[in-house]
């Protein structure tokens, strides 16, 4: 049990870190540039998002933090476990955002999305503004249905000092319906997005083949490699995503608090928070040759 506290302590330090880094390298970018890439600004937004959704789920896990904070325990209940549930949801729809970004990115002019290229940088900051509006919205039930602690009864445990009280069935399916298909809905997105950039590598890897066959130094090409980036990405999110719907099915099915099965699933949970500023820094020639 300790040492497994003490992985994801180390995880989540090497994920603020990584996403730190990562954060601060691209806002010295964007304000730099007059008119900085769309795939720069996402990144940044995600990188943010990370560090956020570690910060938060750290605290929850340290006891001293928890205690340290001068607020009724209800209300740090509520304000932790919404901002971890809308932080994860906004990892989700940035991680989404950025395979479309690519998609557009790299699709030729007869594409119908390609029409977007030329605004694609003020296109997503409106669709900053629609998914954290979606995530503030859709989370806003653990407001009223987390709280601390107490002698009630139905009580579902999600830490060692908050619960989720009980609610109505017809709300709670409905709630978890929405839930459900708001994930299904972006993960959709980035599996079709994906099975594109798929097509697109293997056209573009047919088509280089000579080209890269007849020179004695062949270069992998920017919207290759970026593409490839994105595509590992998304990949890794959902096979994370479905690990953590494995193990959150479980710890429901369990229906208390079990502290060994909580900790199994922030970690799994919180895996590609501190994978994915890792994969942007090793791929992100920028940033390697100033390291």
């Amino acid at each position: 049990m300790l040492s497994l506290k003490n992985l994801y302590f180390f995880q989540a330090g090497i994920g603020i870190l990584a996403n730190a880094f990562l954060f601060l390298f691209h806002i010295f970018t964007i304000h730099q540039n007059h008119r900085p890439k769309p795939n720069d600004v996402t990144t940044c937004h995600l990188a943010f998002v990370h560090i956020v959704m570690l910060l938060t789920t750290l605290d929850i896990l340290s006891t001293n933090m928890f205690k340290s904070l001068n607020f009724p325990n209800d209300l740090k209940c509520k304000a932790l476990f919404y901002l971890v549930r809308v932080m994860r949801g906004l990892s989700i729809c940035t991680t989404c955002l950025l395979s479309i970004i690519q998609v557009i990115t790299i699709s030729p002019s007869t594409f119908y999305l390609s029409r977007f290229k030329q605004k694609l940088t003020k296109y997503i900051f409106h669709a900053f503004l629609c998914v954290w509006s979606l995530n503030l919205s859709s989370n806003s039930n653990m407001i009223i249905y987390t709280v601390a602690h107490s002698n009630m009864t139905n009580l579902l445990s999600i830490s060692k000092y908050c619960s989720l009280s009980s609610m109505n069935p017809i709300i709670l399916k409905i709630f978890f319906t929405l839930a459900l298909s708001q994930n299904i809905f972006f993960v959709g997105l980035m599996l079709l997005s994906s099975v594109y950039m798929v097509i697109f590598l293997s056209s573009h890897q047919r088509k280089s083949a000579y080209l890269h066959s007849m020179s004695i130094f062949p270069r992998t090409s920017p919207a290759k490699r970026a593409t490839q980036t994105v595509l590992l990405l998304v990949s890794f999110f959902v096979i994370v995503y479905c690990l953590d719907i494995i193990i959150s099915s479980s710890s429901a099915i369990l229906g208390k608090y079990n502290p060994v099965v909580l900790d199994v699933q922030r970690l799994v949970g919180n895996i590609y928070a501190t994978v994915s500023p890792l994969v942007f820094i090793s791929s992100d020639k920028r940033i390697t040759g100033i390291l």
